[in-house]
């Protein structure tokens, strides 16, 4: 499978996405079979990995086990900045024994806004410790100032954050290449960028890869590599 961190080829056909892909599936009330058919197509279309809610992780994991398509999982989501540090990095370590790889957190806004910097920092920190997998943080980019995303990209990288994420979902930022760029910018190669938030179109993926971003989180993974996205697709 080819790795999402090799260089981008000059021309990138929609099926050449899919190493790229963080295949989501968050919605309420998904069945098992339906966590499974998801898993599968993570499988059939050689996804990144096929992203889940921690409670699903297990089944998913033993879905994909060996085939080398990850298991990503996320906490302190959907509602971020909520989990106590303790309680975060306790989650962290128990989704790794289910079976994830990969892990993205919410962060502690309202404590960066605070100038709780050591308090934001080690909550990032203590998952990093406790999970010994890839962290991708998401800041939440149009939830701060210029200089609270400065220090939030610092603070995340002395954390040991493996990813940078522009923001949780669609709700907050459609992800977009000025987000990602400025990720890119800052984190001038010492950590990676994932892009995510109604990503629903070839061309938008494209342009999120070309301005930097080395995973793309969606749920409109399919429509992107068949290049038949529509608007009513819900993304990540």
């Amino acid at each position: 499978m080819t790795s999402a961190t090799t260089a981008l080829p000059a021309d990138l056909t929609p099926a050449a996405l899919a190493p790229y892909i963080q295949h989501t599936l968050i919605e309420v009330g998904t069945t098992r079979d339906r966590m499974i058919k998801h898993a599968e197509e993570a499988l059939k279309y050689g996804f990144n990995a096929a992203m889940v809610p921690g409670s699903w992780v297990q089944v998913v994991a033993d879905v994909l086990r060996g085939s080398g398509v990850q298991v990503a999982s996320a906490l302190d989501f959907p509602t971020v900045g909520v989990t106590t540090s303790a309680g975060k990095a306790y989650e962290a370590e128990s989704l790794v024994r289910a079976g994830a790889q990969q892990i993205d957190i919410g962060v502690q806004i309202g404590w960066l806004k605070s100038g709780m910097y050591d308090e934001f920092r080690e909550d990032i920190a203590g998952v990093v410790r406790a999970s010994g997998v890839p962290i991708k943080v998401m800041l939440e980019l149009p939830l701060l100032t210029e200089a609270e995303r400065e220090t939030a990209v610092e603070l995340s990288i002395e954390a040991g954050a493996a990813y940078l994420k522009n923001a949780s979902s669609g709700a907050i930022e459609v992800a977009n290449p000025a987000s990602i760029g400025y990720l890119v910018a800052r984190a001038a190669g010492r950590t990676r960028v994932k892009a995510s938030g109604s990503i629903k179109s070839y061309p938008q993926a494209v342009g999120l890869l070309r301005a930097g971003a080395e995973l793309l989180g969606t749920s409109a993974g399919i429509a992107i590599v068949t290049d038949s996205a529509n608007e009513e697709t819900i993304s990540y």
